[in-house]
């Protein structure tokens, strides 16, 4: 089993940064995308940056490109998500994930096998 952590959200004023973490305990050789997603209540979880860790290819929602990077330790045991010139839009609870198996296509949510708990970001005007 594996257990994800996530931490570093806050509150922080827009046009500021945030480095969010995803702690991996547990068997995590066999789990080869790990995402961060978001959430607004009444809104629908959007993926927002994933990484494919044998290869080291991403993949960045539009709303997040060129401001956010997604990266990860060797070990596959830290994911972090390094968010640049925030703005009140990106103001949700975010949750790592992870999931197994290859694919020729980016997993959608409903195919992680393990989600973290998730970490507040609010971002203010």
């Amino acid at each position: 089993q594996v257990q994800l952590v996530e931490s570093g959200g806050g509150s922080v004023q827009a046009g500021g940064s945030l480095r969010l973490s995803c702690a991996a305990s547990g068997f995590t050789g066999s789990l080869y995308y790990w995402g961060w997603f978001r959430q607004v209540p009444g809104k629908e979880r959007e993926g927002v940056a994933i990484l494919y860790s044998s290869a080291g290819i991403t993949y960045y929602a539009d709303s997040v490109k060129g401001r956010f990077t997604i990266s990860q330790n060797n070990t596959k045991n830290m994911l972090c998500l390094q968010m640049n010139s925030l703005s009140t839009e990106d103001t949700a609870i975010y949750y790592c994930a992870a999931a197994g198996g290859s694919r020729s296509h980016w997993p959608s949510e409903y195919e992680y096998n393990f989600w973290g708990q998730g970490t507040q970001v609010t971002v203010s005007s």
